[in-house]
């Protein structure tokens, strides 16, 4: 337990964290000494979200501490099992009271994991940590009010569950230049029950957060992960939390899926639609498909601006829908080995210049015509058979096997 810093200790969020998530890092960003509340249905990938967000800090001067409370042993054995996979635990404690443990322990865990990352803000350092999560917080303290025969409240928690996790949240900050700039930034959990994030435990730490991302099990299912509700989610620190660049191509982003998701909704209804109408459906579903990410394979944040760039330009819009993906993996791999100063100049100016868009629209021309030229080749190839006879292979002009497993392997 400690005193949380007070306002004249404080200053504005304004450095960003990267999560290295498209969705995330574009549309609901998250800056060092923010609280960023991450809510949804059981298993619809929020241990995901946050351990990419650990892996992304490798190399950033960002400790990192993942609290694990109430959760099966063998669950956090994956967890720390994947932290080494990817050599994060150089820079990452796990704080574990796991299922087995008493409700005492389970209610102590993450304020011993708030005073760690107390410990490297303090001295002017950077610490992300990671509560998962507080409804299970939330119910171990329950059971020792109840034990102590404290007078439950709304569904019999006691009287003073939002100061229980208030003073934990508040302990998060990013400190003034007197107190050493350093900052305390952290991501909560809550498990909402068939996506009612109106709950008692859901509504509270919604109302002592920073901004909420919100998963959901419908999108989860239709395949598209991370399964981020971008109406739902909000980041209330904003565009401070953003290098210029993301923030330059982020706001298109985010008027045109909206606009998407209106136009679905009325789509549904008839099928005469103008060509605007179709064209704008057309360029949400492939932002859609650009958003999507696989698990445990950030994207340095340059990567995402010239990606989320060539969608918004609707340089993606031709594009088949189920291309999308090999259309992301080509063109990183293409501008990565043909224009390597391009990512240079967007990751040290962190904005996109007149001359840095021209440059990007010229690598986009280019990698364009390549890439058609290799679809309709795709559409007809023919391979040599050993008597040096020539036979089509019928190909829907999908991606080949190599291609297919290194988008898979997030190359």
């Amino acid at each position: 337990e400690r005193i949380a810093p007070g306002v004249v200790d404080r200053q504005p969020v304004k450095e960003p964290l990267q999560t290295g998530l498209k969705s995330i890092d574009a549309m609901v960003p998250i800056g060092r000494g923010q609280r960023e509340l991450i809510i949804g249905d059981r298993q619809t990938g929020k241990t995901a979200v946050a351990l990419d967000a650990i892996l992304n800090q490798k190399g950033k001067d960002m400790i990192c501490i993942y609290v694990a409370i109430g959760q099966k042993a063998s669950t956090v054995a994956q967890v720390v099992k994947t932290l080494q996979d990817n050599g994060a635990m150089d820079y990452s404690i796990v704080v574990n009271a796991s299922a087995s443990e008493p409700a005492a322990m389970q209610y102590l865990a993450p304020y011993a994991g708030a005073a760690l990352g107390e410990y490297f803000r303090d001295s002017g350092r950077h610490a992300l940590t990671i509560y998962d999560d507080l409804s299970k917080h939330a119910a171990a303290y329950r059971e020792i009010s109840l034990l102590l025969r404290r007078p439950p409240g709304r569904e019999a928690y006691p009287g003073d569950v939002f100061y229980l996790h208030s003073r934990l949240l508040e302990r998060a900050a990013k400190l003034s230049d007197a107190k050493g700039a350093g900052s305390l930034t952290s991501l909560p959990m809550i498990e909402t029950q068939a996506g009612d994030i109106s709950a008692y435990i859901p509504t509270n730490v919604i109302s002592i957060t920073d901004g909420q991302i919100f998963l959901e099990a419908d999108l989860f299912n239709a395949g598209i992960r991370p399964a981020i509700n971008v109406g739902n989610s909000v980041s209330r620190v904003g565009g401070s939390a953003q290098i210029k660049a993301m923030k330059q191509v982020a706001g298109t982003l985010r008027l045109d899926l909206a606009q998407f998701r209106e136009l679905q909704a009325f789509a549904q209804f008839g099928s005469d639609l103008d060509k605007a109408t179709q064209a704008q459906l057309a360029r949400g579903q492939r932002l859609t498909e650009i958003l999507k990410q696989p698990q445990y394979h950030p994207l340095e944040v340059e990567k995402q601006v010239l990606l989320i760039w060539a969608a918004t330009n609707g340089f993606a819009d031709d594009v088949p829908v189920e291309q999308v993906r090999r259309f992301e993996t080509e063109l990183l791999r293409f501008v990565e080995n043909g224009h390597p100063g391009l990512l240079e100049n967007i990751r040290t100016q962190k904005s996109i210049s007149d001359d840095i868009k021209a440059d990007l629209t010229q690598a986009l021309k280019d990698f364009k015509d390549r890439f058609n030229d290799k679809t309709a080749t795709s559409m007809t190839r023919t391979t040599t058979s050993n008597d040096g006879s020539a036979s089509p292979v019928a190909s829907s002009g999908a991606a080949s096997a190599d291609e297919t497993t290194a988008v898979a392997a997030g190359v």
